[in-house]
This record gives C-alpha cells, sequence and structure tokens, in this order.
C-alpha cells in the first residue's frame, strides 16, 4: 500500500465520523420541556398505517417527566393494534369512537366511547377493534425516575 492510499483510508475514515458524531452528540442533549400547548385535532397530520392511522400530537420531556407522549390511533373493525406486549411505560387509553376489546390484567374486557383504561407498568395488554365502524382512541404514556430502565418489549 502507497502513502496515498493510507491518506485515503484516513480521510475516508474522518469524513465517515462527522456524521456519527453530530448524530451522537444531538442523541445526548437534553430536550426543552414541552410548554403549555393547544392541540388542534385538524393540525395534527394523520399517517395511514397497515391498521388505520395515527396522529401524533406530542412526544416530548415535560417539567414533572421524562418524557409524556400521546397519540391517536384509528383502528379499521377488526383490526388489532398490536400483538399482546408489556413495556416500563404506564399507559392510559381513552376511547373517543368504536367498541374495543382490551387486554386488562389477563382479561379481556371490551369497552366504548368515553372510557378509559390504565395498562401498569410491564402488564401484557392489547387493544382490538371487535365494532364495526373504526375505532378511535387516545393513548397516553409517560416516563418519570420511577419508571424501570428496560427496553420497551
Amino acid at each position: 500500500m502507497k502513502k496515498r492510499d493510507l491518506a485515503i483510508i484516513a480521510i475516508t475514515v474522518f469524513v465517515m465520523c462527522i456524521p456519527l458524531a453530530i448524530i451522537a452528540h444531538q442523541n445526548n442533549e437534553p430536550r426543552p420541556a414541552m410548554p403549555s400547548t393547544a392541540f388542534d385535532w385538524n393540525s395534527i397530520k394523520a399517517v395511514a398505517t397497515k391498521t388505520g392511522e395515527k396522529r401524533q400530537f406530542f412526544d416530548a420531556p415535560t417539567a414533572t417527566l421524562d418524557n409524556f407522549e400521546c397519540h391517536v390511533t384509528t383502528l379499521n373493525p377488526g383490526e388489532m393494534a398490536h400483538t399482546p406486549h408489556q413495556h416500563p411505560e404506564e399507559e392510559l387509553t381513552i376511547v373517543k369512537e368504536g367498541t374495543v376489546e382490551v387486554l386488562v390484567d389477563g382479561q379481556l374486557k371490551t369497552v366504548g366511547p368515553g372510557s378509559v383504561v390504565f395498562q401498569a407498568t410491564n402488564k401484557l395488554h392489547s387493544i382490538k377493534n371487535v365494532g364495526s365502524t373504526p375505532a378511535v382512541y387516545y393513548a397516553l404514556k409517560w416516563k418519570s425516575s420511577k419508571t424501570a430502565a428496560t427496553p420497551n418489549k
């Protein structure tokens, strides 16, 4: 190998490390706390999914939480949002429209509009549209200093 080849390799390695360093630096910076905000339903873009659609309202730290996330899912009739799973964050589901079947503490329960479902940390849960019309629900999850630092399952 010639000196020229070694120089090209060294420059290439250096140039390739710059984007990685930028990404690593961005991921380590604390994000600012979400301020008081009003979210207009019509201004949140609906993104198509294989089971319906999703609107992501926010996913950010707050003054008292490490992270607070809210999205709205629309499930087509007969569709399940995901197979039963668990995660360290607690989760609150508020049914806006339709009829859903939820797995709660090992039991399947059927609930409709206005119903609220709380899923405790690391408990197996799921949600399925068992009605004949689209089901729409808000999902809220949060992380605090008490949330276990294990990845989602």
